[in-house]
């Protein structure tokens, strides 16, 4: 989705680079991974759970924030986003 506009950062947490390169390797993440080697940018989100997903429109405005394991890549999941997608395109669309 990303021609649409969707972008996506993993953000790991407090791991060693040499196993986060493992992992991304191993799992065929395509997504740019970001490592929050102290723990600031957990710290400074929140975060109390991985997965933690946090969607931020292009404003940066948080959108919706979503704890643990989600369906992102079925039906529902591609529909919302595509929703919070065509809504970003669109200036006049209702927020």
């Amino acid at each position: 989705m990303g021609k649409d506009g969707l972008a996506v950062l993993l953000v790991n947490v407090s791991e060693p680079r040499e196993i986060v390169v493992r992992a991304v390797a191993a799992r065929g993440y395509t997504a740019q991974v970001l490592l929050d080697a102290d723990g600031r940018v957990t710290e400074a989100y929140r975060v109390q759970a991985t997965p933690t997903v946090y969607l931020v429109g292009r404003d940066g405005t948080l959108l919706g924030r979503a704890v643990g394991p989600r369906p992102w890549t079925e039906s529902a999941g591609r529909a919302l986003l595509t929703a919070l997608l065509r809504a970003g395109l669109d200036p006049g669309a209702p927020r």
